[in-house]
């Protein structure tokens, strides 16, 4: 059977629907966008020939983002499992409040080394090389931990806990590289979030889950027991998850989903080096400002997460199961935050502005937060970490699809790695300044501290300057292939490089 065959046609309007997204272009982007300085040459070879190929979206895509959501889910949900029962954990394994906060951050840490290389593999290997690599890891990690489950182990934890945070150099950077591979450009925001969705949803859990299997118990015993069973359940979810990868994960459609991705294949691997990739994207000023801004932006939320039951500790004595229910909103509002943002780009295209209003919403949500923390209300505080949550974790999805589009055709693995990267990095520097004044000074002055650098994250949002070049490729390759052509050089994507000299004069 071919594989048209087992993954089925396109639904019925689905060409439809990405025929129309092809030529919607958002007025006021599409009048900001800058020629490039550094035309990447690649673009001027076989533009031609990939305008001619057929496309076609298939249904396994769906399966495809889902499997990988759930995979993801399963890795997020173990960076926040300490975190959220930091004071259980503490009494534990017999260790101080910094120790265990190294227990989320070493997911930081680990991204920052590891990442150039596993995007450089992404590249060379492909989607479901580092699928399965991910999922592996991620299984070894969770099997570690069981064996860890009592006071005078808390070395073999952290070798677990390391383990899943290598794993996760393998997944951050996905989302957007599938949603580019698989669905068409009226669906790449959507399934981007998606993607996003499952990370989300796992520190959701992270959040709620460990203070219901593992209660504030005084016989260490008993709390053994406890860990261990919460351990158990993580180990046989992460090895089923293997399983699924290793026999249903595929690399790529037979067919690609869109005309800019047919570029992107049309390429020869001879044409392409990582490393003047890289050179390239650091000489992009757009997208160098929205890795700071990205960096800043995610880097409060990795903060506030990791010390969000020391913060509601402080004020709310013995109430840790929910401090894991405030958590747990702050994401879900998060998640239904990225759906929306996800749909509304698909629509509108509009990714300058839609990114601007959401980080100065971010700014406005944790000031409002931390103004109400101390208030003595949970209810309030269940309100105001709702609203912050949907603002500062829907900004996820869209920071990725708006450097696809500043980037593009550059590896979106490449690009997610780079904002990733800088997220880590404002994460880590955060966590520990925040928790520093938090003991020093306390809770209001720290989330100070976030609303100056959120502050500053928002003023340069405003200077990134929209240059849509996926969005354009798609456009022009469609335009082209309806015979509306002119005198200029119609390669998929032109409109990103400078004029060239028609093929008749050259």
């Amino acid at each position: 059977m071919s594989e048209k065959q087992s993954l089925g046609e396109p639904g019925p309007n689905e060409d439809r629907a990405q025929a129309d997204s092809d030529v919607k272009l958002e007025a006021g982007d599409a009048a900001q966008r800058a020629d490039d300085p550094d035309p990447d040459p690649r673009l001027r070879r076989g533009g031609d020939e990939a305008q001619q190929q057929p496309t076609r979206l298939y249904r396994r895509r769906w399966m495809i983002v889902v499997l990988f959501s759930c995979y993801s889910l399963c890795n997020s949900y173990q960076w926040i499992q300490y975190g959220i029962i930091n004071n259980i954990f503490m009494k534990f394994y017999n260790v101080d409040a910094f120790t265990i906060d190294w227990m989320s951050m070493i997911y930081m840490l680990t991204y920052i080394p590891f990442i150039f290389p596993v995007t450089w593999l992404l590249d060379k290997k492909g989607l479901r090389v580092i699928a399965v690599v991910a999922t592996a890891f991620n299984c070894v990690g969770t099997w570690i931990k069981v064996a860890s489950a009592k006071p005078n182990l808390f070395a073999v934890t952290l070798l677990g806990q390391f383990s899943c945070s290598f794993a996760q150099v393998f997944i951050l950077g996905m989302p957007s590289r599938i949603a580019s591979v698989w669905f068409g450009s009226g669906e790449v925001s959507t399934a981007c979030s998606i993607g996003v969705f499952g990370n989300q949803l796992g520190i959701a859990i992270g959040f709620l889950v460990p203070p219901i299997l593992v209660p504030n118990v005084s016989d260490m015993d008993e709390l053994a027991h406890h860990i261990s069973i919460m351990f158990y359940i993580t180990a046989g979810v992460a090895t089923l998850l293997f399983l699924l990868v290793i026999f249903f994960f595929q690399e790529r459609p037979e067919l690609p989903p869109t005309q800019a991705q047919a570029t992107a294949r049309s390429i020869p691997p001879e044409h392409y080096s990582y490393i003047a990739s890289i050179r390239r994207l650091l000489r992009n000023w757009p997208f160098v400002l929205l890795i700071i801004t990205y960096g800043l932006n995610v880097g409060c939320f990795y903060a506030v997460s990791t010390l969000l039951n020391r913060m509601i500790i402080d004020h709310y004595p013995g109430e840790e199961v929910n401090a894991g229910r405030i958590g747990l909103t702050i994401v879900i509002a998060g998640m239904v935050g990225s759906l929306i943002c996800g749909i509304w780009l698909d629509k509108s295209k509009t990714y300058k502005q839609t990114t601007l209003g959401v980080y100065f919403m971010s700014l406005v949500g944790m000031i409002v937060y931390a103004a109400t923390l101390s208030l003595g209300h949970l209810w309030v505080v269940f309100i105001t970490a709702g609203a912050l949550g949907f603002f500062m974790t829907g900004y996820l999805p869209l920071g990725f699809e708006f450097a696809v589009e500043l980037t593009y055709p550059e590896s979106e693995g490449t690009s997610s790695g780079l904002l990733n990267c800088s997220a880590q990095v404002f994460g880590i520097i955060f966590t520990i300044c925040q928790g520093k004044i938090i003991d020093h000074f306390g809770t209001l002055e720290g989330n100070i501290f976030l609303c100056v650098f959120l502050l500053i994250g928002t003023v340069m949002t405003g200077f990134i300057k929209s240059d849509l070049r996926r969005q354009n490729a798609n456009m022009l390759a469609k335009t082209t292939g309806e015979g509306q052509k002119s005198d200029r050089d119609y390669g998929a994507t032109a409109l990103i490089s400078q004029p060239q000299t028609p093929p008749s004069q050259a």
